[in-house]
């Protein structure tokens, strides 16, 4: 066997074992897409305080807390608590005003917005006691709830015991804005349609994205640790660690708002690039741990997330250098190998050329053909809960769909060298109503104007 077959068979098995560990996500996607964990409605509604972190959100603010006290969930057993965070606009003043108990804490050095939970749940221990409530939801101050939002998280919530997370479909205020903002409305229904749903269907844990996510109060009482740049990465990894469940509610929707600029859009992706990697190097090696572990209960959901945990831009990225530097020497270690040969082959069919450079091509091409089409998917399987988007929108979201995945590479090479990276807020102002995100779409429209139709 010659030195370019071991290179050949060397990477190509290495491939493979990449394919191999992220194989089940395949599952999960089908799954999500043809199944999902409905919760028995119940009775019992659950006491629950609401944590809203809200850095000059004057703008936004109130939609969230209206969407709350509009909610179809006993309002005497919500209370809402603000976290007004180096906040220097009226975002205090205006919660204040809606009815919310609010606390202002000012430390430029802590700017993220795990100091703020940090700071907020010390104070509720303080102050109210946080077993006095059943359960915390935790947001961002631009979201809006779905009218049942709250009573659905409650019976799921109630489902698994009062114990696991619960998580919920992340929809977006503002998909029909301009393309970036549709690219990452596309990118939360994915994760959630696509990853979170089957994981959930199969009996496996999920992780939480950002916000909309509820917790038990025991997670809270000893305070909230979670303040890197990408706090939600971190806090899955350890309830995982910890054999707390991560469940998802599908049925419970929240909407946020997206970014529309490529700048702040970059400046974001490589931020959550960079908490991902920190959240890598310091949890990497318990997630491992823990599969050798016998005590280890849920051993798929701890080898997911280990998966998931691994920054795999960047190890792809990294074989195909080393493949490229190996084959480009070949010819020192073997005088009769070829460059043109090895990357080139067989000019005259290409589909079929053992050419690297084809190698290359056509697994590009594949996937971003699977990528188009994930797009469409998820654009016929959410039709409802997607609104406000034009046909020829929901076109070029697909199309620009694989380009706003794959830019996730420069952007890892980014995170990887940027060692001092600061945590900059994301600015909101869509003003996007309570009543706006509960009007039903026109395809539930014209089903429900079937059933009248029916009925007489």
């Amino acid at each position: 066997m010659s030195y370019v077959d071991i290179l050949l068979w060397t990477t190509g098995i290495v491939f493979m074992i990449f394919g191999l560990l992220t194989v089940h996500f395949m599952f999960f996607a089908v799954v999500g897409l043809f199944c999902r964990k409905k919760y028995p409605a119940t009775e019992e509604k659950l006491r629950y305080g609401i944590i809203i972190p809200a850095r000059n959100e004057e703008s936004v603010v109130s939609g969230l807390i209206e969407s709350i006290q509009k909610n179809n969930y006993p309002q005497d057993k919500l209370q809402i608590f603000v976290i007004a965070h180096n906040s220097t606009d009226k975002t205090a003043e205006i919660a204040r005003n809606l009815g919310a108990t609010v606390y202002e804490y000012n430390n430029p050095k802590e700017n993220t917005m795990g100091y703020a939970f940090r700071h907020l749940f010390s104070c509720i221990e303080k102050d109210f006691g946080t077993k006095n409530f059943d359960g915390f939801f935790l947001f961002n101050a631009d979201n809006i709830l779905d009218k049942d939002y709250i009573s659905k998280m409650n019976d799921a919530f109630q489902y698994y015991g009062k114990q696991s997370v619960v998580t919920s479909f992340r929809n977006s205020k503002n998909f029909g804005s301009n393309l970036i903002s549709g690219l990452y409305g596309m990118y939360f229904s994915v994760g959630c349609r696509m990853e979170s749903c089957g994981r959930t269907v199969m009996g496996c844990s999920t992780r939480v994205q950002g916000t909309g996510y509820l917790v038990s109060p025991e997670i809270v009482e000893k305070g909230w640790k979670y303040v890197t740049l990408a706090e939600d990465w971190e806090f899955t990894a350890d309830q995982i660690l910890l054999e707390n469940n991560i469940k998802y509610c599908d049925e419970a929707v929240f909407y946020d708002e997206q970014p529309t600029s490529i700048p702040i859009m970059w400046r974001q992706r490589v931020r959550w690039s960079r908490g991902h990697l920190l959240v890598f190097y310091t949890r990497i090696k318990e997630l491992i741990k823990s599969l050798f572990v016998r005590k280890t209960k849920h051993k798929f959901s701890h080898f997911d997330i280990m998966i998931n945990v691994l920054p795999m831009p960047l190890f792809i990225l990294a074989v195909f250098i080393i493949q490229a530097i190996l084959f480009l020497t070949a010819p020192l270690v073997d005088p009769s190998a070829d460059l043109r040969q090895i990357f080139i082959g067989d000019l005259s069919n290409w589909v079929f050329s053992n050419g690297i450079l084809f190698h290359w091509l056509r697994a590009a091409i594949i996937s971003t053909v699977s990528m188009w089409l994930s797009g469409l998917i998820i654009f016929t399987a959410e039709r409802k809960r997607i609104k406000g988007v034009s046909l020829w929108h929901k076109i070029l979201i697909s199309l620009f769909w694989p380009l706003f995945i794959l830019i996730q590479f420069p952007m890892d090479i980014q995170a990887l060298f940027s060692k001092n990276l600061g945590w900059k807020p994301i600015p909101h102002s869509d003003q996007t109503s309570f009543e706006h995100v509960n009007e039903p779409s026109e395809e539930e429209k014209a089903e429900e104007s079937a059933k009248e139709e029916a009925t007489v």
